[in-house]
């Protein structure tokens, strides 16, 4: 079946830009789990709806277009937040609702994009395509290669910002930083995850990292470990089903984080005690 599944070329496609994702998914979900931020990850990925929406109604790109639009939300939450008095989980509830709104409102105008819509909620192997995969490959370079750049100071201001600014860290261009490349993130998963589910994508491999290792470079590599088996299985059986492949690969992932924790649970039951 796997060889059939490799015969055709949207599959490979999908399957590649897959790869990508996940790695790309798994390098943010480390500072989105460390950071507690993912309802972030919660706000732009559904305002995402707005950015595709204007693009299929004014017949531009809508990989440009929601782009633009999500880092403009990423930015305008993380300005709120900081700069206005204003919880950060406010500032994402009203940008979040406000965005959708106008997502929602376009899509009534609109009134012929239905269609197209659904693989950009809910993802589909047959929507990568060529651009698609140069897009990712790009979006996936950045923001290795920044996260890499930055890595330390990232974990230093991820930890305690204050401490952080005093020892010369800029710590206001990291928190907007890793906005934008989430934002990017979320721009380039959509076709295959779909909107409504990519943010869990930032949030479960570090998760279920967490259950099973201890230092930093460990949950790193268990958590694009545990991306990248949930993307396959769930390609799979995406394909074998005929199932939207993003609920399949998030099931998946769901999957994984609970075998961990029911594992963790376990292996913390049968741990000799002190003194036993």
């Amino acid at each position: 079946m796997i060889g059939e599944m490799l015969s055709f070329p949207f599959f490979q496609r999908a399957l590649l830009g897959g790869l990508m994702i996940a790695v790309m998914l798994s390098f943010l979900s480390f500072f989105v789990v460390l950071k507690r931020i993912s309802f972030i990850g919660v706000g732009i990925s559904h305002s995402a709806l707005g950015g595709v929406a204007i693009g299929l109604a004014l017949g531009l790109s809508p990989t440009l277009t929601t782009t633009i639009f999500c880092v403009g939300v990423a930015l305008l939450i993380g300005y709120i937040s900081r700069k206005g008095n204003v919880r950060e989980d406010t500032a994402i509830g009203i940008t979040f609702s406000g965005t959708m709104a106008l997502g929602v409102t376009v899509i009534a105008l609109s009134g012929s994009y239905m269609s197209s819509l659904f693989s950009y909620l809910f993802g589909s192997i047959l929507s990568i395509s060529v651009a698609d995969i140069r897009l990712i490959a790009i979006y996936c370079a950045a923001i290795i290669i920044l996260i890499s750049a930055f890595f330390k100071h990232l974990l230093h201001a991820s930890f305690n910002e204050e401490v952080a600014k005093v020892t010369g860290i800029h710590v206001e261009f990291l928190h907007y930083m890793l906005l934008v490349l989430i934002s990017m993130a979320i721009v380039a998963s959509i076709k295959l995850v779909g909107i409504v589910l990519v943010s869990a994508l930032l949030v479960l491999p570090a998760a279920t990292a967490n259950l099973i290792a201890r230092t930093y470079g460990k949950v790193l590599a268990f958590s694009v470990l545990s991306s990248i088996v949930s993307l396959v299985i769930g390609l799979m059986l995406s394909y074998s089903l005929d199932l939207p492949s993003g609920a399949t690969i998030v099931l998946c992932s769901c999957c994984i984080f609970f075998l961990c924790l029911a594992v963790s649970r376990l292996r913390g039951r049968l741990r000799p005690t002190p003194g036993g």
